[in-house]
């Protein structure tokens, strides 16, 4: 047994971990302690990564409703404007044709009176001419005709007055 080299190997190797194993064990232990602790480390970050990031995307997922609220609300809005602002210009228009078909209108019972006015003129005209004519040709054939209508019209003239003041 003490000529076997395996014994002498085993022997040294219960030695070794005998006189070693102790710092090793510790050396070990501690480099793998602190492993753990940097991998638990590591894992504490990420998740706390990960609290920040799903708050955040709560935080943008919230804004974005919010936003999309806001502007829906916004077109709500305008689209009520726009039909408010829709119905006044129908309005305007409407009243604008009013008031031209009306001021027209105004312009044809003008231009009818103008009219009328311009027959009665004329027609005043020719029968004035025709009674002048008329009346000349009477008065030149009798004179008693003449001295009765100067005298009718004399007697007239005050009537014919007070019916032209009024």
């Amino acid at each position: 047994m003490f000529h076997d080299p395996r014994f002498w190997t085993a022997l040294a190797f219960v030695l070794f971990f005998v006189i070693f194993g102790r710092k090793l064990w510790i050396a070990i232990t501690s480099h793998l302690d602190a492993r753990a602790t940097n991998v638990r480390n590591d894992l504490d970050e990420a998740a706390r990564l990960r609290r920040e990031a799903e708050q955040m995307l709560e935080d943008a997922t919230r804004e974005r409703e919010k936003t999309l609220a806001e502007t829906q609300a916004m077109l709500a809005r305008s689209e009520a404007e726009a039909a408010g602002l829709a119905e006044r210009a129908r309005k305007d228009a409407e009243a604008a044709a009013a008031r031209y078909e009306k001021m027209a209108q105004d312009r044809i019972h003008a231009a009818e009176r103008s009219a009328i006015r311009e027959i009665q003129d004329r027609a005043t005209q020719i029968a004035v001419a025709a009674a002048r004519e008329v009346v000349s040709t009477r008065l030149t054939e009798s004179p008693d005709i003449a001295s009765s209508l100067l005298d009718q019209s004399i007697n007239s003239l005050p009537e014919a007055l007070r019916r032209s003041a009024a």
